[in-house]
């Protein structure tokens, strides 16, 4: 054994980690959370949070750590949850992620850190975000969290957007001694956390527990400002005093399928639709009345196969949908969507119609939708992304009765901070040209990161983009070096 290797804390033999099977999730029966808001996932207990983290190989390279955005140290937290000790577990992933409790719970863990465990080439892999989530949840229930304290450097940070990215740049940097403030256009914090992700997926309170720390932390927050509109990027650094500045502003303009209809009464954007949902609290009826979205005995779908279709269209399920389509012009194999929260989707009874493509939505006569004219898809040849591309079949179409229609195909950049900040450089699609090592623009002192560089992604991605632009900006604040 060399000077610095550690003895396993571990009672199982290597061999015998592979024949524990993969502790299943707690979740609420499926027949009940169609119709409620609440978390679908139940998390686990101490006893399962153990009995899985026995699993794990304890890797002498751990390729589950290669393959995290933000670099968490999977093996070491763990080999403390195996050991008993959850809040060391917590601390452990702190060091890398200011959000656990969050990308616990929304990350797709099958893409990153379990898409490359070492226990899939023979079972089913480690379930690391289960554990995440576990640790991040008992510390909060523990009330422990250990607020780091470090020796001011006097430099400010602005961040312009309370999204992935920039809630991860504020709490990197304020942990090496920089004054944060982030700047939010609308009036609760989180960004698409908590517009765009559903109650059941992911709780406010959750969000909000995350923030309360990182105001602990020092990190300061600031509601309803448009920054392009209320100040601008400029302003902040040569008015306001600012050293450097992060835009974390997302891409939050939706994309439209531009056929006949879409303008019709019914037919919204997936935006739209869920920041009703969520911002508005329509998911909290009758506490809260949200009039647009009375779906009670309507038939809804969603055009669309991400996460934000699922989210979509599950929540109207839960608000009373009397039907509930997922519209998809390709196959199951080439859903984007988690196939976890597929499957949830299925068993709570949404209608997938694949192979299946809008082409024209239709009217009552006064404006109000009352169908959407389909065609059946067969799959050709491979597109740009790889995947093959649907081909309307001839003879194929039919119509679907419909009241509401959400349109989630993607979204795009929003022109209003790159519109009024000269010097930054954008590309074609109007996203912000940032170095994809150090996330620095074309403009000194402005850095930026997350869906707004790259397009639309996953919360880890965007997360893991925070992270390299916080040690980039700590860099440049601390050696004036460009």
């Amino acid at each position: 054994m060399s000077p610095t290797a550690t003895k396993s804390k571990n009672p199982v033999s290597p061999k015998d980690r592979m024949k524990i099977p993969r502790q299943l999730m707690p979740e609420q029966p499926a027949h009940e959370r169609a119709h409620n808001f609440e978390e679908v996932n139940l998390g686990y207990n101490a006893e399962l949070a153990q009995q899985e983290a026995k699993r794990c190989l304890e890797c002498a390279k751990p390729t589950c750590t290669d393959n995290c955005p933000v670099g968490i140290d999977v093996k070491k937290f763990v080999e403390l949850i195996v050991a008993g000790d959850f809040l060391g577990a917590a601390a452990k992933i702190r060091e890398a992620n200011v959000l656990p409790a969050v990308t616990g719970r929304v990350c797709p863990q099958e893409d990153q850190c379990e898409g490359k465990c070492l226990l899939s080439k023979k079972v089913k892999p480690l379930g690391i975000g289960y554990l995440e989530r576990f640790v991040a949840d008992y510390e909060q229930k523990m009330g422990t969290h250990v607020v780091p304290k470090v020796a001011p450097t006097g430099k400010r940070v602005a961040v312009v957007g309370s999204g992935p990215s920039g809630l991860t740049v504020a709490g990197d940097l304020i942990q090496k001694g920089h004054k944060v403030r982030v700047f939010e256009a609308l009036h609760e914090i989180g960004g698409v956390l908590v517009y765009g992700i559903p109650e059941f997926r992911l709780p406010k309170q959750i969000v909000r527990e995350q923030i309360d720390y990182m105001r602990a932390m020092g990190v300061e927050f600031e509601t309803d400002v448009v920054v392009g509109r209320t100040l601008t990027i400029g302003e902040l650094l040569e008015e306001e005093g600012y050293d450097a500045v992060f835009i974390g502003t997302g891409a939050g303009l939706p994309q439209f399928m531009n056929i006949a209809g879409e303008h019709l009464n019914g037919v919204y954007s997936a935006n739209e639709f869920l920041t009703r949902i969520n911002l508005m609290k329509a998911y909290k009826f009758p506490v809260y009345d949200e009039p647009m979205l009375d779906l009670k005995g309507r038939d809804v779908a969603v055009i669309g196969g991400g996460n934000t279709a699922l989210d979509a269209i599950r929540s109207a399920l839960r608000l009373g949908a009397r039907k509930a389509y997922v519209i998809y012009r390709r196959s199951d194999a080439e859903m984007p969507a988690r196939a976890e929260e597929v499957h949830h989707a299925r068993q709570e009874g949404i209608n997938f119609q694949m192979l299946t493509a809008p082409v024209e939505f239709l009217s009552d006569g006064k404006g109000w939708l009352t169908a959407a004219r389909c065609v059946r898809m067969e799959l050709g040849e491979p597109d740009a992304s790889g995947r093959r591309r649907p081909v309307p079949i001839q003879g194929s179409e039919f119509d679907l009765p419909l009241s509401v229609a959400v349109i989630a195909i993607g979204t795009s950049a929003n022109p209003i901070v790159q519109s009024t900040t000269p010097g930054l450089g954008t590309n074609k699609k109007g996203y912000i040209q940032a170095s994809d090592e150090t996330q620095r623009t074309t403009r000194k002192g402005v850095f930026a990161g997350g869906d707004i560089v790259t397009g639309s992604a996953t919360v880890i991605l965007a997360m893991g983009a925070g992270r390299r632009a916080a040690n980039s900006i700590h860099e440049y604040l601390t050696t004036g070096d460009w």
